[in-house]
């Protein structure tokens, strides 16, 4: 696959920075961040799968070592049966496996390469969770907005339903236009309320994310903030080198074909070195003329596997093919990752440019709200098309309030795809 020498969707030219949470300028959402990767319970889990790998690790450097065990025996015997409870003795054994073909270095390679996997995969599940942190708090203030302006539309409701009831009174109005109002009062007190839900349901989800009780408690900001500046993206290949989630893959690529260099010496001969050093006595048993204590003595044992029924073949296979699955794997990260910068700079620029049209209908939708609001006063505007303005109005404003919002969260999205941290 060749990569473009700049992304395709556009981008700041220059080298990727690190330090993304600081350029939001919020204290409190830098606050909440820390108490995330201090306390979330996924990110606890990995912090244990990193400590299981490091003691795999050990494991496999242990199979390097000779191994020494230490043997006794003792008792007495004052009748028939087995006679080895009257026999007492010491006994110092040491084995040493030699590593001629590479097959426990293989072994302890492919250990190490799954340990630095573990420290890649929780570095990008710490990334993770401070850029779903950010995402979650802006959600909370985005909702919170939203029930100010929900808040707004009822306020506006009861002021047609009191103007309609006025009219009806001086009988330049009519009926159908005081049920209407009604009506339509109605169902803006049901969007408040639905807003209001789906604001607790946010302050949950984030307490949540961050290991607190869920007790809708946080309190929002009053604003969302600011949208940085634009950042730069670098270039489409260093991409491999910097995520995370990418040197782990590749880290799994190594392990894989360290496992099909172990899973291929597994059919040589194995040669042990062995030494001992014993003492032995018995109080009924006559040892052999000459004997002394101690006694010692070396060794070698050699075990060359003949047949095993095509297991060990089998077990190259089994492990060339698992080689296979990582890069394809790999191949398979390397491309979302891509396509995630792409998509994040795609939709960044959409939403500039929808926020610019956004803001200048919201002036528009403003006006004309104003203007109807007088022609209704003075009895030259129907009720509905005041109500319909009014809805119009809302609803561009909650539209613009979505795509503020969603510039912060796909910033977020990008520091995160293209691999920066956020300390």
């Amino acid at each position: 696959m060749e990569f473009p020498a700049a992304w395709t969707a556009g981008g700041l030219a220059g080298p990727v920075t690190s330090a993304w949470l600081a350029a939001f300028e919020d204290d409190h959402l830098a606050a909440l961040v820390a108490e995330a990767v201090a306390h979330n319970p996924d990110l606890r889990i990995s912090v244990f799968k990193i400590q299981q790998s490091a003691e795999y690790v050990n494991l496999a450097k242990a199979t390097l070592l000779p191994v020494v065990n230490l043997f006794g025996t003792g008792g007495t015997k004052s009748g028939g049966g087995d006679m080895s409870s009257a026999i007492q003795g010491l006994a110092l054994v040491a084995s040493w496996e030699l590593d001629i073909w590479g097959r426990l270095r293989y072994d302890r390679n492919a250990a190490e390469e799954s340990y630095l996997s573990a420290q890649a995969d929780f570095k990008f599940a710490r990334e993770s969770i401070a850029a779903s942190t950010a995402r979650s708090w802006f959600m909370v203030t985005e909702t919170w907005l939203q029930q100010q302006i929900a808040g707004e539309m009822v306020q506006s409701a009861e002021q047609l339903l009191t103007v309609s009831e006025q009219r009806f009174r001086v009988g330049v109005g009519g009926e159908r236009d005081v049920a209407l109002a009604q009506a339509k009062l109605g169902t803006f007190r049901d969007n408040a309320a639905q807003v209001q839900l789906a604001h607790t349901q946010a302050l949950r989800a984030l307490e949540l994310l961050i290991g607190r009780y869920p007790a809708a408690e946080l309190q929002a900001r009053r604003h969302l903030a600011k949208l940085p500046g634009p950042v730069p993206v670098g270039m489409p290949l260093e991409l491999l080198e910097r995520r995370p989630d990418l040197i782990a893959a590749e880290r799994r690529v190594a392990a894989a074909f360290n496992l099909v260099g172990e899973a291929k010496t597994a059919r040589l001969p194995k040669i042990t070195l062995n030494a001992s050093i014993a003492a032995i006595t018995s109080e009924v048993l006559q040892t052999k003329e000459g004997f002394k204590n101690p006694t010692s003595g070396l060794g070698a044992r050699l075990l060359a596997p003949i047949y095993q029924g095509g297991a060990l073949e089998t077990q190259v296979e089994i492990r060339t093919l698992q080689q296979k699955e990582a890069v394809a794997q790999y191949a398979g990260i390397a491309l979302r990752a891509l396509g995630d910068v792409e998509n994040s700079l795609a939709a960044a620029a959409n939403l500039t440019e929808r926020e610019r049209l956004l803001q200048r209908s919201v002036v528009d939708h403003q006006r004309a709200y104003e203007l109807v609001q007088i022609g209704y006063r003075t009895g030259t505007v129907d009720l509905r098309n005041v109500e319909q303005q009014l809805i119009d109005l809302n609803g561009v404003r909650l539209t613009l309030l979505r795509v503020q919002s969603e510039q912060l969260s796909q910033r977020v999205n990008l520091h995160l795809a293209l691999g920066g941290s956020f300390e």
